[in-house]
């Protein structure tokens, strides 16, 4: 049991989680090592499978732990939103269900100063070397601490040609309650997808002191054969949306608006590919291809991306499965 030090602000972390069972836990257990951690609110999203049980099950009784549960699915932002209501500690972390905490990470983070949100560099472990893992294998960087603003946050998640997918929308910081608050700031519930990357935008936007460090303190699992690439027409649809009054946001500067728009004709450009083959499903190729003839060059992107899809299905067995070796956000 963790032996919690009151003295100094504490964390609450947070754990959204569905049909969590294998993993939730691991990553209660790893939260309520830490002794900053004041409060772990487990959001039970209408599971169908034994989360919460297992949850209970990790539990130190420290008296740190506390399980909601919904009685219908209502997603992520919805299920940190009611975490977020039901807590009190100063300090708010997000620990997905698959993943853990590296042991020193909130004293490594609180120990810096200046910040309203602070993140460490990520771990990205393959699934199926999970059991076997240990934290000496993780490796030591420096701190390398700096600030980021908006329009590098931004940019940092817009993908570029031949380059690995590092987006720092996976990043997860510990935020400040206070500044939260003040700001009015909490989990968009319109949304299923990039929740984190527009509640970080919206804290940049209004003031935010984001600080990044590459130290290791945050390791998530890869699941083979992920869906988490495979999103719904609905899902982006309402993310380009959240785009859109991020640019209604006023006084937002022109290099940040620009980079703005281009992660939203990012976001744009997975939506009608999602759409042409809805289309295509449910009316047929010839109906999908009629319904984009008045906007010549999106069907032309959607040709191109439907190609990239069909020449990776060629190599499925070699491309989907995780690399054995660690990776790392930064580094």
């Amino acid at each position: 049991m963790a032996d919690f030090r009151p003295s100094q602000p504490g964390v609450c972390v947070v754990i959204a989680a569905y049909n969590g069972e294998r993993t939730i836990g691991r990553a209660v257990a790893s939260a309520l090592r830490e002794a900053e951690v004041r409060e772990v609110v487990v959001v039970d999203d209408a599971s169908t499978d034994a989360t919460a049980a297992r949850a209970v099950r990790a539990d130190d009784g420290s008296g740190r732990l506390a399980i909601l549960r919904h009685d219908r699915n209502r997603g992520p932002s919805a299920a940190r939103n009611a975490a977020l209501r039901a807590s009190s500690a100063e300090l708010i972390a997000v620990l997905d269900a698959d993943d853990f905490i590296v042991p020193g990470r909130f004293a490594r983070l609180l120990a810096m100063s200046d910040w309203d949100m602070i993140a460490d560099n990520i771990a990205f472990l393959p699934e199926r070397r999970a059991a076997e893992f240990a934290f000496a294998e993780l490796r030591d960087f420096p701190a390398n601490a700096r600030l980021m603003a908006l329009d590098a946050f931004v940019a940092g998640n817009i993908p570029q040609p031949g380059v690995r997918r590092g987006e720092l929308g996976f990043l997860k910081p510990v935020m400040r309650r206070a500044f939260l608050e003040r700001n009015r700031l909490t989990y968009d519930e319109g949304l299923r997808l990039g929740e984190d990357f527009i509640l970080y935008c919206q804290a940049l936007a209004a003031g935010a002191r984001f600080r990044l460090t590459d130290q290791c303190g945050y390791v998530a699992v890869e699941r083979a054969h992920s869906l988490s690439g495979r999103h719904r027409t609905a899902d982006l649809a309402a993310l380009a949306k959240a785009h859109e009054r991020l640019l209604d946001l006023p006084g937002l500067p022109a290099a940040d608006r620009a980079l703005v728009e281009r992660h939203l004709d990012h976001v744009r450009r997975k939506l009608h590919h999602r759409d042409f083959l809805d289309r295509k499903h449910n009316g047929g190729l010839s109906r999908a291809v009629g319904d984009y003839l008045a906007r010549p060059a999106t069907l032309w992107r959607i040709a191109q991306d439907v190609v990239r899809d069909k020449l990776r299905g060629r190599n499925v067995g070699t491309v989907r499965e995780p690399e054995a070796a660690l990776r790392y956000l930064f580094g």
